[in-house]
C-alpha cells in the first residue's frame, strides 16, 4: 500500500487506541467497523487481535500499580474455553442473534451505570468462569470482547482506576489466546499480517498514549460516566449486527 493509501487506516486506527488509551477498552468497536469497509473482515479482526495485545501491555504497564491480578487470574479458564468454542463456532453459527443478545446486555449494564445509585454487593466470582467464556468467545470472533470485559469487572472492582487499568490486561490475555488459537488452526497469514502490523502499530501505540494523558484530567466520577457512555454505544453498535 502506499503512502496516501494509509492515511484512512492510520486515522482509524489513532482514534481507535486513543479510545483505549482514554478508557481501557473500545478500540476494536471503532476500529473493526471502520476498517472493515477497506479489507475483508476476518483480516480485520486478526490484525485488531495483534494490535490490541502490545498496545493493552502499553496501557496496563503504564497504569500497573492498579491492576487487579486476583480478579485477573479467575477469568482465565473461561478465556480459554471461550476461544477454543469460539474457534468452533467461526462458519457454523449464525452469528448476529448471539452479537444481538450480547449488544441489549451490554446497553444494559451500560444504562445502570449511567444512572446514580447506592452501591450494590460485588458480584459473586463464581460468575467469573461464564465472564471469561463470554469474553473469550466474542475476542476470537470479532475482537470486541472488551464491553464484556467491562461489564463484569466493573461488578467486581469499585475503584475505577483498578477497572480502567484491570481491563487491558484482560485484553492481552485474550488476545494471546486467540492469536494462539487461530494460528494454529491456520487462519493467521504472516505474510500478508506482519507488514500490516508493523505499520499500524506506531499509530496503535502512539493513541493509547495520548489517550492516557487525556485520562489524568478526567476525574474519577466522570471516567465512570465515559465508561458507562461507551459500554451504551458498544452495546447498541454490537446490536446493528442483527441488520448487517
Amino acid at each position: 500500500m502506499t503512502v496516501s493509501e494509509w492515511l484512512y487506516p492510520a486515522a482509524v486506527l489513532l482514534s481507535g487506541y486513543l479510545v483505549l488509551g482514554i478508557t481501557g477498552m473500545g478500540s476494536a468497536l471503532v476500529v473493526v467497523p471502520l476498517l472493515a469497509r477497506q479489507w475483508p473482515l476476518p483480516e480485520v479482526v486478526v490484525l485488531a487481535i495483534l494490535l490490541d495485545i502490545p498496545a493493552s501491555m502499553l496501557h496496563g504497564g503504564l497504569n500497573l500499580p492498579h491492576v487487579r491480578w486476583r480478579e485477573l487470574l479467575r477469568l482465565v479458564p473461561g478465556l480459554v474455553a471461550g476461544t477454543l468454542a469460539g474457534l468452533w463456532l467461526l462458519g457454523t453459527l449464525d452469528q448476529r442473534w448471539p452479537l444481538f443478545a450480547l449488544g441489549v446486555y451490554v446497553v444494559i449494564v451500560g444504562l445502570r451505570a449511567l444512572r446514580p445509585h447506592a452501591p450494590s454487593k460485588p458480584a459473586d466470582p463464581r460468575w467469573s468462569l461464564l465472564a471469561g467464556l463470554l469474553a473469550g468467545l466474542i475476542n476470537v470472533m470479532f475482537a470486541t470482547a472488551g464491553p464484556v470485559v467491562v461489564a463484569w469487572l466493573q461488578r467486581r472492582i469499585a475503584d475505577v482506576q483498578g477497572l480502567r487499568a484491570s481491563v487491558p490486561v484482560v485484553m492481552v490475555l485474550a488476545g494471546s489466546i486467540a492469536i494462539a488459537v487461530l494460528a494454529s488452526a491456520g487462519r493467521v497469514d504472516p505474510q500478508l499480517m506482519g507488514p500490516r502490523w508493523l505499520a499500524a502499530l506506531p499509530v496503535a501505540l502512539l493513541g493509547v498514549v495520548l489517550g492516557n494523558r487525556i485520562a489524568a484530567r478526567i476525574p474519577p466520577l466522570g471516567m465512570r460516566r465515559v465508561l458507562a457512555l461507551l459500554l451504551t454505544i458498544s452495546g447498541l453498535s454490537l446490536m446493528r449486527h442483527v441488520w448487517a
